[in-house]
């Protein structure tokens, strides 16, 4: 099985079911959902979500490439994607609560790319300052992979500070540490790795896009579009950096930009339906009833099954029933 490994973290059920005697609040129900280009579900793929305390739950997906996670405290995860044809994934530091963002995304590499760059499709992220890396250098960086695939992440830092040592203009090994120190939960230095990754190569896309991702985690969402806008000028192609861009966007009530951008992502190359999302929320704002509809419309045609698209379905006839659709605006694109 080859192509890119999507996996789309939906926080469900912003109602608070419980609370703990230490008084967090409970999420409901996490759904992770995992989705390849070719459309076809890999069996032997394992979801396991990870609190700070070790792995929380574990579970393979269903025939609909879905994974569950029941009454999770609310707090800060990460999400490991293993199995499969692909190298171990991790998503980072999330922070789950009940009433935060909905939808995460992240993407994982087949076993068949070349080198280990965290954060994005090696293709569309090559660093000009990383071509001339030394094998040694090089292979500091493979192993650091390796271990983090396996949660050593100290260790994994380790590897990485000593692949900087041999090759000091290491932009990846950079890149790479920084989201290391994301998952240890140190965003001091995990801020401070990705600066420096941009500082020796400020054409290299993916610090850029991982900078955004922290800003966003943070809440921090003007900051988020300043270096996501900077990372799609580097690289207009990639579908994912305009997904999180328009997010953004949206959450910086830049609704207008939100929704041009929405239209890119899906011109681009083979984004998540959840842009769509994205551009109706942003004409529900503005009051645009037709074209949020348009939009939440195509969003089923793309994905008709499962949670997500039920919650759509109840967007959809609430934006019927309440804001006016007699209101032109061009459509979005099919």
């Amino acid at each position: 099985m080859k192509g890119r490994m999507f996996v789309a973290f939906l926080l469900l059920g912003s109602s608070v079911a419980a609370q703990l005697n230490a008084g967090r609040n409970v999420i409901r129900r996490v759904q992770v959902r995992v989705a390849l280009e070719n459309g076809v579900c890999d069996a032997s793929i394992n979801v396991t979500l990870i609190g700070h305390g070790g792995p929380l739950a574990e579970s393979a997906p269903n025939d609909r490439c879905e994974v569950e996670f029941f009454n999770v405290p609310e707090g800060d995860y990460h999400v490991k994607v293993s199995g499969g044809n692909f190298t171990n994934a991790d998503s980072g530091s999330i922070n789950m609560t009940a009433a935060g963002p909905a939808e995460f995304e992240i993407q994982v590499k087949s076993r068949n790319e070349p080198e280990r760059n965290f954060g994005g499709p090696a293709s569309a992220f090559v660093s000009a300052s990383d071509l001339g890396v030394p094998g040694r250098a090089r292979k500091e960086l493979d192993k650091a992979s390796e271990l983090a695939d396996k949660q050593q992440l100290a260790q994994a830092v380790q590897k990485l500070n000593k692949a900087i040592s041999i090759y000091p203009t290491y932009a990846l090994a950079y890149n790479n540490l920084g989201v290391i120190y994301a998952r240890l939960g140190d965003s001091v230095r995990e801020r401070e790795a990705l600066q420096k990754a941009i500082s020796l190569n400020d054409h290299f896309a993916l610090p850029y896009v991982n900078l955004g991702r922290m800003h966003m985690a943070a809440g921090d969402f003007p900051a988020a579009e300043t270096v996501l806008d900077k990372a799609f000028t580097l690289d207009p192609t990639d579908p994912m950096t305009l997904t999180l861009l328009s997010y953004s966007q949206f959450m910086d009530r830049h609704f207008d930009e939100a929704i041009t951008t929405s239209h890119k992502a899906h011109s681009v190359g083979k984004p998540h339906a959840f842009v769509h999302r994205v551009a109706a929320r942003a004409f529900e704002q503005q009051r645009q009833g037709a074209a949020a509809i348009a939009e939440l419309e195509l969003f089923l045609k793309e994905e008709p099954p499962g949670p997500r698209a039920d919650a759509a379905r109840k967007e959809l006839e609430t934006v019927k029933a309440v804001l006016p659709v007699n209101q032109s605006r061009d459509q979005p694109p099919h």
